[in-house]
């Protein structure tokens, strides 16, 4: 795995997020009120909606699209619905962040 710097943590606002584009496609990266962040794939799993303009509350996000609810520590559908997106790892260091991405076989070698 690769870590990549995607800027500084006061770059997204409390319970905001902002758009990464990786070779994994458009990765959202979400600070909650409490300074945590994650990383899940821009798109809800039921109609594609934006997550990153989605509500954050505690460890998830509301999708604005037809309200689903994503966890943001595992990328699942929460409460009866169903369905996930990819979570992507991310460390902070300081104030700068890293997202985890994969290194494929071709580009290790």
């Amino acid at each position: 795995m690769s870590w990549v710097s995607i800027g500084s943590i006061t770059d997204i606002p409390r319970r905001g997020a902002r758009c990464v584009e990786t070779p994994l496609g458009k990765i959202a990266v979400f600070r909650t009120a409490e300074d945590r962040v994650f990383a899940i794939e821009d798109h809800c799993p039921h109609k594609g909606g934006p997550l990153s303009q989605g509500i954050v509350h505690g460890t998830a996000v509301t999708c604005p699209l037809h309200n689903w609810v994503i966890s943001l520590e595992t990328g699942k559908a929460l409460g009866a619905d169903e369905g996930s997106v990819r979570a992507i790892p991310i460390k902070v260091e300081g104030e700068m962040l890293f997202l985890g991405l994969a290194v494929s076989a071709d580009r290790a070698a």
